[in-house]
């Protein structure tokens, strides 16, 4: 996985070393797009259901917005996992991001195993993650 640093909601700085040795769902995101809305209760019950075993969504919100924007929406749907606001060096730093939403998956080594544009399901996730942990 790249290194990067952005902050969270609150502003404090948030690192992809704080996620080493980790499964990592990296999903690129924003409130106003439909398919990335669909797939949040899905990553709320993976972390769930899988956080203690060593899985960490991660949320990179590309709103224009910034927290102020983003920070609502979080508490409204119940978001359990670490969302971050994202911006042009991480957009680059994983190849560039076309359309969203756009989720890595990410193995316990830091390597990038699993790219996927556009909605997927739970259940898809899901089988990728039980493999790595």
């Amino acid at each position: 996985m790249p290194s990067w640093e952005l902050t969270d909601l609150q502003g404090h700085p948030v690192r992809s070393a704080d996620f080493e040795g980790k499964v990592v769902l990296l999903d690129f995101w924003a409130t106003w797009c439909p398919p990335c809305r669909k797939e949040i209760p899905g990553f709320i019950e993976l972390q769930e259901r899988y956080g203690e075993a060593g899985l960490v969504v991660v949320g990179v919100s590309l709103d224009e917005g910034g927290a102020a924007v983003v920070a609502p929406f979080v508490s409204k749907e119940g978001i359990n996992y670490p969302v971050v606001m994202g911006d042009s060096t991480i957009v680059e730093a994983f190849g560039g991001i076309a359309s969203i939403p756009t989720t890595f998956v990410i193995n316990r080594d830091g390597q990038i195993v699993e790219r996927h544009v556009g909605y997927v399901s739970q259940n898809r996730f899901e089988k990728s993650i039980k493999s790595l942990l």
